[in-house]
């Protein structure tokens, strides 16, 4: 089961990264950020690397066996989301809306540290 939903969250982060990469001063406006060029470039740039992340952890998932590495790096890249958009709410960038981001990270993130234990025992 929890592959399937590690699957999901792959798919999620493709398609809301995408949707940074094409739309970054629409999603800014969105989470109450500034919307200038300089901040939707960077912001875009977040998300192809949320694709990259995203679709690296749906092609592992979907290979068999599923080596433990870049599952642990896909882990790291939703905690540090996570971490890095709280503190963007925590210094007034983002609107408190934005904290929903910052749970579905932290939680993908768990979930995906949960299943990189079960990898690593049988290995």
């Amino acid at each position: 089961m929890l592959p399937k939903l590690l699957v999901f969250i792959s798919a999620v982060t493709v398609l809301t990264g995408a949707v940074q990469v094409v739309a970054a001063p629409l999603v800014l406006s969105f989470i109450g950020a500034s919307t200038d060029k300089t901040s939707a470039h960077f912001f875009a740039i977040i998300g192809m690397f949320m694709v990259l992340f995203g679709g690296l952890l749906w092609q592992t998932l979907r290979q068999a066996p599923v080596g433990p590495e870049p599952v642990f790096w896909c882990g790291l890249q939703k905690l540090g989301a996570a971490a890095a958009v709280g503190l963007g709410v925590l210094n007034g960038i983002f609107s408190g809306l934005a904290l929903g981001v910052a749970f579905f990270d932290l939680v993908s993130g768990i979930l995906i540290f949960t299943y990189w234990q079960k990898l690593k025992i049988k290995t």
